[in-house]
């Protein structure tokens, strides 16, 4: 039920259920995370599942992923760039929200739900766009 109240909160208060398809990030493919791609996919949407190596690919997949992103890959970022509407970002672990700026779309959003240990550094110039 907790993860399941975590992941669905956002998804409805960022219009996931408002009836028109989205491209939805998840980063973090543990339990938050497949909750995540499972709920996504349920409600119509295309789901880009992001870790930061292709160790959770085929999890990812089978949980309803329709793509893959290795966020240690460039050329894994680079197929993705610029298409999720959303990112709900599960990792609870030291990382930069910054790198995975270039996955959202123009007036995308990036839901952090994980409890990070350290401060997010996010350039005024990689937002502004």
């Amino acid at each position: 039920m907790c993860a399941g109240i975590t992941l669905y909160d956002p998804l409805k208060n960022w219009g996931a259920l408002n009836g028109k398809p989205m491209c939805i990030g998840i980063i973090g493919i543990g339990g938050l995370g497949t909750m995540g791609i499972k709920m996504a996919k349920a409600m119509g949407h295309r789901v880009v599942a992001i870790s930061t190596t292709a160790a959770k690919k085929d999890l990812a997949l089978s949980k309803g992923a329709d793509a893959f992103v290795a966020s240690s890959d460039a050329e894994s970022m680079a197929a993705e760039a610029g298409k999720c509407n959303l990112i709900l970002n599960t990792v609870a672990a030291a990382h930069q929200l910054a790198h995975y700026l270039s996955l959202l779309k123009t007036n995308g959003v990036l839901v952090q739900l994980g409890l990070v240990p350290e401060p997010h550094q996010i350039s005024q110039l990689q937002i502004i766009f």
